[in-house]
């Protein structure tokens, strides 16, 4: 079985056996929503750049004679008026169409997949999907539904194109992104009072995995490593404060940084610190599983 994702930000593929074990993993950054926030259409050039990635994955679900897929598409997708472009072409490289989810059909997934491997039980946890275009937030119990989510309309993408111009970023720059998550968590806390009760923090997605490879002074990514790594507040913090003082060459001298990644992480890391501080979390527990294992689950 496999799952598809086509993020604002990357394209993603999982392939797992009958017993949910990983195959394979792939990640491409194709930066679909590029223009998305302003235009609130789908550049030729960003589609092309997806069904390139797509004609890839289609030759790896071959190769390991996968008979189940699932595809998606989120953020991106959801804001643009041409989607049925990418997914005529989408469904031409990939022989899947990919379905267009809601915001909170994506936030349960990304509960589900994130929540696998940990015990069941215990207090609610907040599970944090930081993407290219949306986060989204579920809070829940581990083995059990949701008690709550709700998709924001930032990202590490979105957030970059809105309120980062400059390189290094200027600190109103920072201080007008980190001010635009708070005041969508305050209006997330009203809007669906159950998030109010988390007392863990999960992240998933890129912008995290890059602040734990950082932190773990990989080389080269290690998902064995990242998944389940700690990262403390104070690190978080001193990570965005590095991130966000240097230019764009000068982030690129961290190893572990990833070149697709240097001119959005520290929009997505103002989503990331904003969380932390606005919710008081003294953690976050990093998970390589997301949205990709809650598809492949569905399917079985």
């Amino acid at each position: 079985m496999a799952a598809v994702d086509c993020g604002t930000n990357s394209t993603r593929l999982l392939v797992v056996d009958a017993s949910g074990r990983t195959v394979e993993r792939l990640m491409r950054i194709t930066r679909l929503g590029a223009g998305v926030d302003a235009d609130r259409r789908l550049r030729p050039d960003a589609i092309e750049r997806v069904v390139s990635v797509l004609g890839e994955y289609r030759q790896v679900l071959d190769r390991h004679g996968v008979e189940r897929v699932r595809a998606t598409a989120t953020s991106a997708a959801r804001d643009a008026g041409n989607a049925d472009e990418l997914f005529d072409a989408a469904e031409s490289a990939l022989g899947t169409r990919p379905e267009l989810l809601s915001g909170l059909e994506e936030a349960r997934l990304s509960f589900l997949g994130a929540t696998a491997g940990l015990d069941a039980g215990g207090p609610p946890l907040l599970v944090a999907d930081i993407g290219g275009g949306s986060t989204e937030l579920v809070v829940g119990v581990t083995g059990e539904e949701p008690l709550g989510a709700v998709s924001l309309d930032v990202g590490c993408v979105r957030t970059t194109e809105r309120w980062i111009e400059h390189d290094p970023a200027q600190p109103e720059e920072l201080a007008n992104a980190l001010g635009e998550v708070r005041d969508l968590l305050e209006d997330a806390d009203r809007g669906e009072p159950a998030l109010r009760e988390a007392e863990r923090f999960v992240g998933l997605a890129g912008t995290v995995t890059t602040v734990a490879t950082l932190d773990l002074g990989l080389a080269t990514y290690d998902s064995e490593k990242v998944h389940h790594h700690l990262l403390e507040r104070a690190t978080v913090e001193d990570w965005f404060r590095t991130m966000a003082m240097g230019d764009r060459e000068e982030r690129l001298g961290n190893p572990g940084l990833e070149e697709g990644r240097a001119d959005v992480i520290v929009g997505g890391m103002c989503v990331l610190v904003a969380i932390l501080r606005h919710r008081g979390f003294d953690s976050c527990l990093v998970s390589e599983s997301d949205i990709l294992d809650g598809l492949c689950a569905s399917l079985r």
